[in-house]
């Protein structure tokens, strides 16, 4: 198939578009390059030996996205275009608003307008908020309780998706829900290449074992579970490309959802620990207060994705800390 990646430079759009490429589709990917490096496209074909089309567009620019279309034959569109750091966009809520509702809505009239009917959309856990379990199926409630505009602005995607579903009964999208993915591919030439602080758990510990930063802050060490810390469904980028592999062969009339998760929740103190087992570096760390909004424990009920799709995590939290590392030791600069 003919596949647009938006987002495609991203961490894991680029992924995806590897193991995309690697079982055969042509992708071509789009980016606006706000929060990634054109450089990535060229790992991208070293990893894979192909050449892949790369447009610079910003998705909210309606008619440069549409003479895309109109200038490629797509079958379909895997969208992970978006900005997407949680504490961020409770600083900058109306940049969120605007950039992930309005290039949605601008993806989805170019597909309208062109008749690609195909969508695999990158959604997250937080559309679920806090629904008071510890273990997510997809039939809990969502939209309630969220407590960032991010997730907020994921429910409303999701729910654009579903409405625009209802008035074209040929259109077929996939919804994935992600939970904490981490890790990079084993050659280590793709992986999380955050500007400026990581917002995310694993790339700070890679940047401590580094010496980029001095010690890692644990926000918490009083939760109720069994070390104290909490405890995350981590999946290795790998697994979760292969996750939009198998939703976008199994594509149906209508809109479908799942969870892509371990099933297995991991506490902070187990994450580290075992990054300082597989690599040998030791993280340095200290407890802070709580984050205002942390769950104790939540972690995915992946048993609908295995069913329908029959997709399942392979990667081990060792396989995750080791390619982390092999993608930080190689890039210390991450993509510069």
């Amino acid at each position: 198939m003919n596949i647009l990646v938006t987002g495609g430079t991203g961490y894991i759009g680029s992924h995806t578009a590897v193991e995309l490429t690697n079982a055969g589709h042509t992708v071509i990917l789009l980016d606006s390059l706000i929060n990634s490096s054109e450089e990535v496209v060229s790992r991208i074909q070293q990893i894979t030996g192909k050449r892949l089309s790369f447009h610079r567009i910003d998705l909210r620019d309606y008619t440069a996205t549409n003479q895309l279309f109109i200038a490629n034959s797509f079958d379909a569109v895997i969208h992970f275009a978006g900005l997407k750091a949680v504490g961020e966009s409770v600083r900058k809520p109306l940049d969120y608003y605007e950039n992930n509702l309005i290039s949605t809505l601008s993806l989805l009239r170019a597909m309208d307008n062109n008749g690609v009917t195909k969508l695999v959309f990158s959604s997250s856990a937080t559309v679920y908020g806090d629904p008071g379990v510890t273990q997510y199926t997809e039939s809990l409630p969502v939209g309630q309780k969220i407590s960032n505009p991010y997730g907020q602005t994921k429910y409303m995607i999701e729910q654009i998706i579903r409405n625009y579903s209802a008035s074209r009964p040929e259109f077929e999208a996939s919804i994935l829900r992600y939970f904490n993915p981490i890790g990079a591919h084993p050659s280590g030439l793709i992986g999380e290449d955050p500007l400026g602080v990581p917002n995310n758990l694993m790339p700070f510990i890679a940047q401590v074992a580094a010496g980029k930063r001095s010690k890692l802050s644990i926000f918490g060490n009083d939760y109720p579970t069994p070390d104290g810390t909490c405890m995350r469904d981590y999946i290795h980028v790998v697994d979760l490309a292969h996750g939009h592999i198998a939703a976008l062969n199994h594509l149906k009339p209508g809109v479908v959802t799942y969870n892509l998760g371990s099933g297995t929740p991991t506490s902070v103190l187990q994450l580290v620990t075992t990054f300082t087992t597989v690599t040998g570096k030791d993280i340095p760390y200290e407890f802070a207060t709580r984050r205002p909004g942390d769950l104790p424990e939540f972690y995915a009920d992946p048993t609908k994705a295995y069913k329908e799709l029959g997709w399942k995590t392979e990667k081990t939290l060792e396989d995750m800390c080791r390619d982390t590392w092999n993608w930080q030791s190689k890039n210390p600069g991450g993509y510069i």
